[in-house]
Order: structure tokens, then C-alpha cells, then sequence
């Protein structure tokens, strides 16, 4: 069951709902499409923060098992500035064909079939779900076109994984998606990269184990410095309100006890960068970092922060404390030497990748839990609870600290 959505009117508009058409993009681009197609593959473009690959260890496939004698389809969708249609590794796993790519700009479209191995391509996501021979679609598209294009696999019967956030400042996007994920009794899973951290795997071990008992007290902080915004399709990140893209903090409490933030009273400080002006982006967005203090519904609190404006050490990190024990730097506690705090095994020849070496245990884990028919780990109850709880958050932002309540969501089986 879930709660009805909360309605919001801060007269600080969010991106338009429903989604408007990817064709339509001239409208609110500031970027040229020629720019758009031959920045994301300049070969001497800065690299992403979060995009450096975290080496692999040797032994990281061992123990590793196909959980099927067949191929899982896959369709990929989105090679932008990003890349992340080929980040996660698809091409590279045993159990795994990719089917198809498709990019709306021609040479992303071909440079993604390349990346991945693939000769068949689509102009468009709505040309590549018709494709019968798919079975399940990666969505890499832009952030605010995240549910939108879930919501479209889905009716076309096919699983699907989405890029992060699930939805883009809308309640009632989020009420749609989950409803179509639970209409269709397909598979959805959001690839939250804090979640196959190192470190936020171990916690979410020990918490299995009863290692920390009910979480009193979770920290989540993303810093990702943007003195200038990333180049983005209809330029969606030029001014991005920091809450809603909260799910790499967020994680370090939800992605442990796969619980939920009921409340949230946040904070935001006002940014000198030109493009956090509420006069310079789509959003009226004054804020370059917003600070919210959650209620949990174990009956904790949580501070989660995401800020674009502040330089220096970055990235995605946490901590929590339970009535049992604790984990900063390391855990410290009741006796959990007879926990297996070990990520997964990989599949031969899939790296970890980037973001914490998070990626190619993502997909892996979207794979196996098509194949072996199960609840993904990243399903769309987590999915909603990181991300909605980000825009009542933004909004209680606006709002000068407003106590605002959050929709819940959970699995129905």
C-alpha cells in the first residue's frame, strides 16, 4: 500500500508534468544539437566525477555461477554525455545479448552499437521497444525522461532498469510508475550506484544480520562541485535542484535497512554560482546545497546532503549507527567475523566500473533477477522511497524548513 501524494504549490515551478516530448528539445535547449553530438565525444573532455573506475580485484569472479542456461535480450537506450548506455558492462556479461541500441542523435546511436557490440539500432526508445526479440531495456536516457521511458517498456511487456533518479521532481510521475510496475508484474530496478559500494554493501550485511539493530542515527552526503553545469540533454542539470538527485546519499540509510523516510524538514543555502540563479534555470532554483533531516520509519533520523556549489573532498559517502552498532570508517560492534560482508561474485571478464566499482554489480544484479525471476534489490519501492523523499525535501527547502510528510511505498508481495 502506499499514501496519496502530496501536492505542492511553491510557486517555484519543477520540470513540466507530464514530461515534455524528447522532440521537442529545441525549445528549451540553450546547447545546439551540433554541439550536443560532437561534445560527448571530444577525446579530451575532463573526466566525470564518480566516472573513474575503481580497479577490479583478480579474484572478483570467483564462486560465480550462471543462474540460467539462457541469454537474457536486452535492449539499450541513451549514449549522451555520460555514456552510461555501455557503463554498466551488458556487452560484457556471459548471460546477456544486446539486441539492440538506439540514441535519438545518430552518432551517439552509433557510437553506442560500437561500445556494445551491436549491429541492430533504433532512432528512438519508441521505435526499440517494438522489437519482440527484447526482453528487457536499459534506460540511460536524460533524468527527467527517466519514468516517461520506463513507463513506456513496461506497456510494451518488456523489464526494465533506469538510470538514476526514478523520477524527476514530479509525485505524480512517481504514483504513475509505481502503479504501472505493479500493473504489469514486470521486473524495475534502479541503478543506485551507492548501493554496491564497498562500504554500504558490508552495512547492509551486518544490518541483515541484526549487526545494528533499528538505525538510530544514518549520514548520506553526495558533493559533486559544478562551478559550471555538465553539457545535458535540453540542458536538464543547469540549475538542478540538489534534492532531486538524492538517491547516492539517500542510500546510505534506505539502502541499508530498505526502509523509508516518513518526514523531512530541509534547508537549502543560496549559491553564488550563476547558474543556481533563480533567473538563470528551468527551475527557479536558488539553492546550491540542501541539507534535509529525515524521519525514518524505524524511528530514527537521518541528515542527507547533496550539494553542486562547494569544492574540495567529493563524492558519494555515509554512515550509520544502530542501537547494536556502528559503521564509519569500519564497522564497530557485537562480534560479525561469521558475517560475509564480500560483494558479489562477478561474472568472467565485467568489471566493477565506476562509481565506488558499483556498476557492474548493478547490472549483474538486474540480470540475475530477471533470469532467476525474483525482487530485484534496487526495486520500485526503494527506487521511489530514495528518490521521492528528495522532492518533499526541495520543497520543504523552498519552504524555509517546512516539516513536510513523505509518500511511502512498498512491495505488494
Amino acid at each position: 500500500m502506499k499514501s496519496s501524494p502530496q501536492h505542492f504549490d511553491d510557486s517555484q515551478p519543477t520540470w513540466p508534468s507530464p514530461q515534455p516530448s524528447r522532440r521537442l528539445f529545441l525549445q528549451f535547449l540553450g546547447l545546439g544539437l551540433a554541439q550536443a553530438s560532437t561534445s560527448t565525444f571530444a577525446q579530451d573532455k575532463p573526466l566525470i566525477q564518480g566516472f573513474e573506475s575503481k580497479p577490479t580485484p583478480t579474484d572478483a569472479s570467483k564462486g560465480w555461477r550462471p543462474v540460467s542456461d539462457r541469454k537474457l535480450r536486452v535492449g539499450i537506450v541513451g549514449y549522451g554525455v555520460c555514456q552510461f548506455g555501455a557503463a554498466f558492462g551488458f556487452q560484457d556479461h556471459p548471460s546477456v545479448e544486446v539486441v539492440a541500441v538506439s540514441d535519438l542523435v545518430p552518432d551517439r546511436c552509433a557510437a553506442l552499437a560500437k561500445a556494445c557490440r551491436c549491429q541492430k539500432t533504433y532512432p528512438s526508445l519508441e521505435e526499440l521497444v517494438k522489437d519482440k526479440s527484447i526482453e528487457a531495456v536499459f534506460v540511460a536516457t536524460d533524468a527527467p525522461s527517466h519514468a516517461q521511458h520506463c513507463m513506456e517498456v513496461l506497456n510494451h511487456g518488456k523489464h526494465v532498469a533506469s538510470a538514476v533518479p526514478a523520477v524527476f521532481g514530479s509525485l505524480e510521475q512517481a504514483e504513475a510508475l509505481f502503479q504501472t510496475v505493479k500493473r504489469t508484474g514486470l521486473k524495475y530496478m534502479m541503478f543506485e550506484t551507492s548501493c554496491f559500494h564497498e562500504n554500504l554493501h558490508a552495512m547492509r550485511e551486518i544490518y541483515r544480520a541484526d549487526g545494528f539493530g533499528p538505525l538510530v542515527y544514518s549520514e548520506g552526503e553526495y558533493y559533486h562541485y559544478m562551478e559550471q553545469p555538465i553539457d545535458s540533454w535540453k540542458g536538464w542539470r543547469v540549475g538542478l535542484p540538489p534534492q532531486f538527485y538524492p538517491t547516492h546519499s539517500n542510500a546510505y540509510c534506505l539502502g541499508v535497512n530498505n526502509a523509508s523516510f516518513t518526514e523531512v524538514s530541509c534547508l537549502g543555502m543560496p549559491s553564488r554560482l550563476e547558474h543556481l540563479q533563480p533567473a538563470h534555470n528551468l527551475y527557479k532554483n536558488p539553492f546550491g546545497t540542501e541539507i534535509a533531516l529525515f524521519r525514518t520509519s524505524e524511528g530514527g533520523m537521518a541528515r542527507m546532503a547533496v550539494s553542486w556549489d562547494t569544492p574540495g573532498f567529493s563524492g558519494e559517502m555515509g554512515r550509520v549507527r544502530g542501537r547494536r552498532g556502528t559503521f564509519y570508517e569500519k564497522y564497530e560492534g557485537l562480534e560479525t567475523k561469521h558475517i560475509d560482508v564480500k560483494r558479489p561474485p562477478l561474472p568472467p571478464k565485467v568489471e566493477g566500473g565506476g562509481h565506488g566499482g558499483s556498476h557492474g554489480y548493478l547490472m549483474d544484479e538486474f540480470v540475475t533477477a530477471v533470469l532467476s525471476d525474483r525482487v530485484p534489490l534496487v526495486n520500485i519501492a526503494l527506487a521511489l522511497n530514495l528518490t521521492v523523499s528528495g522532492i518533499v525535501a526541495h520543497h520543504s527547502a523552498i519552504r524555509g524548513g517546512e516539516l513536510l510528510k513523505i509518500p511511502q511505498y512498498k512491495m505488494w508481495s
